[in-house]
């Protein structure tokens, strides 16, 4: 990582290198993919290695919003997190598992010929009405590891600040991607430490601030989730 002393406020070594830092001899940076160096900011930034895209995985999008178009007719948005969509995609909207196929994909008012984990997306889609659809959805492709609903999942916990105790059958809400759904403490399996995640004590009563725990959770809604492995 590239330390670049600069004065925002004056615009020192932001974009060209400041005579008021003589003591600065620039930065390097020494990595696999090659050296960089430079002097000021800006170049610092431009030597930033963009992140591999998970094109490879299923498709995952979570529906931020579903809008009705006059002329074009159902359109969901939301932001491709794994896999590519393309038009001619046979999609799966899960958990409501409504199956239809993607006409035209757009990004800023542009057809796209396909969309990939970034891109904030709006697609249009076959025989589908606005109301059948709702921010929360996971769209999937039907033929390749298509999302499901859970009827139960279990998750790690850290209370970070909660007044009083969380025992079993505590239902708070949880958000997850772009879904806003009241889940159950179905079974507080085990008390954890924050740091190592090793258990340090079965079945717990309750839990309070401070406490990580691995918890069976049901949600009261179906909910699509991935493993943290995934």
């Amino acid at each position: 990582v590239p330390f670049v002393p600069i004065s925002g406020w004056h615009g020192d070594n932001m974009l060209k290198p400041s005579t008021k830092m003589p003591w600065f001899k620039g930065w390097l940076v020494e990595r696999k993919e090659g050296k960089a160096e430079g002097k000021c900011l800006i170049e610092a930034l431009d030597a930033i290695l963009p992140p591999a895209r998970p094109t490879d995985k299923a498709l995952g999008l979570p529906l931020q919003d579903v809008y009705k178009i006059g002329g074009i007719g159902t359109v969901p948005v939301g932001r491709v997190e794994t896999g590519i969509l393309k038009p001619g995609t046979i999609v799966v909207f899960a958990p409501a598992n409504i199956t239809t196929e993607v006409k035209s994909v757009e990004m800023h008012h542009e057809a796209l010929q396909e969309a990939v984990p970034g891109d904030n997306v709006g697609f249009n889609v076959k025989n589908v009405s606005v109301k059948e659809l709702r921010r929360g959805y996971v769209a999937g492709d039907s033929k390749n590891n298509p999302p499901k609903g859970a009827a139960d999942f279990t998750a790690q916990v850290i209370v970070l600040n909660h007044p009083g105790q969380i025992s079993n059958g505590y239902t708070p809400v949880l958000d997850c991607h772009t879904a806003h759904i009241a889940c159950k403490f179905a079974e507080i399996k085990e008390k954890v430490d924050r740091r190592t995640g090793k258990s340090t004590e079965d079945n717990p009563k309750s839990i309070k601030s401070g406490d990580a725990a691995i918890v069976n959770l049901v949600p009261s809604k179906p909910l699509c989730v991935e493993s943290f492995q995934e």
